[in-house]
């Protein structure tokens, strides 16, 4: 799946393009396949005239590209550029992120795990080892994953601690595509999902259920659709006022309690208490599965001491 990444400041020639029915729907049958201007006037039900303008507006833009192909003579074949559009809303502070470490932690880079069953890992083609089998968390290749998922137990990652000698850190945000594990999918499956941050609990998260009957944005074709597809993306934040998860502040908890700059790395945890409510297990999605394009990101702000 190919994005377009706009921001604010390029994205209004893209919208006022596809602001227009005739065009989404020259987009919708590029979907399918190249297609010459005839082939979709004919399918618009439009005149080649009207539709030819509206494929030019598309190329203006750079959401289709048309190039002359042998057939028949030399013809113009229109194809399709991306699969999806995505307008970044945030127009940072140039001097707040200089600030700002960020690290992003494949889902199989973990250093820890105690997974019971259902459990796996699944790469981008396959399954890595057995389904329900946790030694499958200890194979050489496991670092491919771009799934994992357990019914009880946690998983490990160690962060590399990058904060300059000296300064001081301020916030720490981790955010995650994770949901409730359920055999296949369940949609009402809570799960109670702590996370803990230099072993530090810093407050849980009730998963509503394990998502599927529809399939993720980035999930493979050959994963079927009865499995597990998606989750939410999760943030939690933790700063001088104390831990924020989603913006909602569920603890007091701050970053000064984390001890960052006394450890070489930073620890990240994802797990269920021994003495959860809700014993609902754990899906942590990768880069190519489940809507949303990224593995585990940390974010790192610090200040520089005067």
């Amino acid at each position: 799946m190919k994005n377009l990444t706009l921001n604010m400041d390029n994205a209004l020639s893209v919208c006022k393009a596809i602001a227009n029915e005739h065009r989404m729907n020259i987009l919708k049958i590029l979907s399918h396949g190249p297609h010459n201007v005839n082939e979709l006037s004919e399918k618009l039900g439009l005149p080649f005239s009207t539709t030819a303008v509206n494929v030019k507006k598309l190329e203006e833009v750079g959401l289709i590209t048309t190039e002359l192909v042998p057939g028949r003579g030399t013809q113009k074949i229109n194809s399709k550029n991306f699969d999806r559009i995505v307008i970044d809303l945030f127009e940072g502070d140039i001097e707040f992120e200089k600030n700002t470490i960020s690290i992003e932690m494949p889902v199989g880079e973990f250093i820890d795990v105690h997974a019971e069953p259902s459990c796996g890992l699944v790469g981008e083609h396959d399954y890595i080892g057995m389904q329900d089998d946790p030694r499958s968390f200890y194979e050489t290749d496991r670092h491919q994953a771009q799934l994992l998922f357990f019914k009880n137990g946690y998983v490990e990652y160690r962060f590399p601690n990058r904060v300059p000698y000296g300064a001081r850190p301020s916030e720490i945000e981790f955010s995650a595509e994770l949901c409730s594990e359920a055999p296949y999918f369940k949609l009402d499956w809570p799960s109670d999902i702590t996370l803990w941050v230099n072993q530090t609990d810093v407050g849980t998260w009730t998963s509503p259920g394990d998502f599927g009957g529809e399939r993720g944005f980035n999930t493979p074709k050959w994963w079927g659709i009865h499995n597990t597809q998606f989750g939410l993306l999760k943030t939690w934040k933790i700063n001088r006022e104390g831990t924020f998860l989603d913006g909602v502040n569920i603890s007091d908890i701050t970053i000064s309690d984390l001890a960052i700059t006394e450890n070489p790395y930073i620890s990240l945890r994802f797990g269920i208490k021994e003495d959860a409510v809700n014993v609902g297990g754990i899906n942590l999605f990768g880069k190519e599965f489940g809507n949303y394009r990224q593995a585990i990101v940390m974010n790192l702000r610090y200040e520089n001491q005067k």
